[in-house]
């Protein structure tokens, strides 16, 4: 049997029941979503946040790394707590640790005005939301094989939903001066009873090869899986690309709001609005693209939203006219929607290796938050924050000669 031309999905293993499948993917939605909400509130006062600690925007990119350091702590070990513990139980450990890291962060900017108690927040955040990252991907995968269609795409639109919303609550608040503490706080309520709900319908068993001999599925095991993934020319190759969409996504993430507060003279209400009209091209782009990808396959598909990333970022970043540069936002996220949700199907076109494989493309791809955010806050210093954006569409072009290693493998 050959490889399908669209997607990892195959028949190459037993189909759940269906009841528990379609439960299963409405629990992984939620989480998805859930998540994004997180995220997106946090992106969305961001503008805030410097304001409130006075923060240029080259010590407002180092303070974001913290968030990025702590998901990088996290995904070289939540490949193996998904694959041994199973996914459910890594993603709620993973949301509690996100709950307290967004109180933190919003009351350590509100009330205490420091910059390192709201950093210490940030790398909790960043360390619950990586190892959910992983966990939540690599059930997605499970319940995409599960279907026999393509779906990843589509939980990554909830986690764009998720961020829509963030980012709509955040303009609200930003609009009539609600504490950032008071409002990161309540949403950190919200994500973790709803996570903790979501996850019980993920499908009950560990993310492991069930025909697996007991001694392929110890501790031991799992490291040495771990380290052999490291040493596939694939899975670095997928790790790379996914870095490169990372890196697209996060900068509009970390950035467009205080570029456009910045270089358009927006308000902060206007600029976080600016912000989600990225995250809904990114949640139409991941809603509608799963049809193209089963019909076209993954590599025309994701040419074709890379050069449409390229044009729409210029766009944001050089055009004079104000409409003209939102068109070129929205351009721009539905350029950036599939490249990541696609790169972790791929490295779980595999269900043995999944876990394993899932994890390493994610540490790879989480380096774009690493050095993103302090990389785009520097340049922002020396040319302005919203030129500095044009280094996303210098990084998308060459990334074209990578999207050929996102096949699926051919099967025997």
């Amino acid at each position: 049997m050959t490889a399908p031309t669209s997607s990892s999905v195959s028949p190459d293993t037993a189909p759940a029941p269906s009841r528990a499948v379609r439960l299963a993917r409405n629990g992984v939605a939620v989480v998805f979503t859930l998540n994004g909400l997180a995220v997106g509130s946090w992106f969305s006062r961001v503008p805030a946040v410097r304001e409130a600690l006075d923060l240029s925007a080259g010590r407002l990119g180092l303070l974001l790394l913290a968030m990025s350091v702590g998901a990088l702590l996290a995904m070289p070990t939540s490949g193996l707590l998904a694959q041994r513990f199973g996914a459910a139980r890594t993603v709620r450990l993973g949301t509690v640790l996100v709950a307290v890291g967004v109180t933190v962060a919003g009351l350590g900017a509100t009330v205490a005005g420091s910059a390192i108690v709201v950093a210490v927040g940030l790398v909790a955040f960043g360390y619950g939301s990586g190892a959910c990252d992983v966990a939540m991907n690599v059930e997605g995968a499970v319940v995409e094989r599960r279907l026999g269609r393509t779906v990843m795409p589509r939980f990554h639109a909830a986690w764009s939903l998720g961020s829509v919303a963030g980012a709509g609550l955040g303009a609200g608040a930003a609009r009539f001066d609600v504490s950032v503490g008071a409002h990161l706080a309540a949403v950190a309520v919200v994500v973790l009873t709803g996570t903790v709900l979501g996850s019980r319908a993920f499908l009950p068993r560990p993310v492991v090869d069930p025909a697996a001999p007991a001694a392929a599925t110890s501790p031991a095991a799992g490291r040495r899986a771990q380290l052999a993934a490291w040493r596939e020319p694939r899975t670095l190759l997928i790790g790379l690309f996914v870095l490169v969409m990372a890196f697209t996504e996060g900068s509009a993430n970390d950035w467009l709001a205080v570029a456009f507060v910045d270089g358009r003279d927006l308000s902060e209400a206007a600029g976080a609005a600016v912000f989600g009209v990225f995250v809904v091209g990114m949640t139409l782009g991941r809603t509608a693209g799963t049809i193209a990808l089963d019909r076209w396959g993954r590599v025309p598909v994701l040419s074709g939203t890379i050069l449409l990333a390229v044009v729409g970022a210029s766009l944001a970043v050089l055009a004079g006219s104000g409409p003209v540069a939102i068109v070129g936002v929205a351009l721009w996220g539905l350029g950036a929607s599939l490249g990541f949700p696609v790169g972790m199907s791929a490295a779980a076109d595999e269900e043995a290796h999944a876990a394993v494989r899932v994890s390493v493309v994610a540490v790879i791809g989480y380096t774009a938050f690493l050095g993103g955010p302090p990389l785009l806050g520097l340049l922002g210093d020396r040319v302005g924050t919203l030129d500095a954006l044009l280094v996303v569409p210098l990084l998308l072009v060459p990334t074209l000669a990578l999207v050929s290693v996102l096949r699926p493998p051919r099967r025997s």
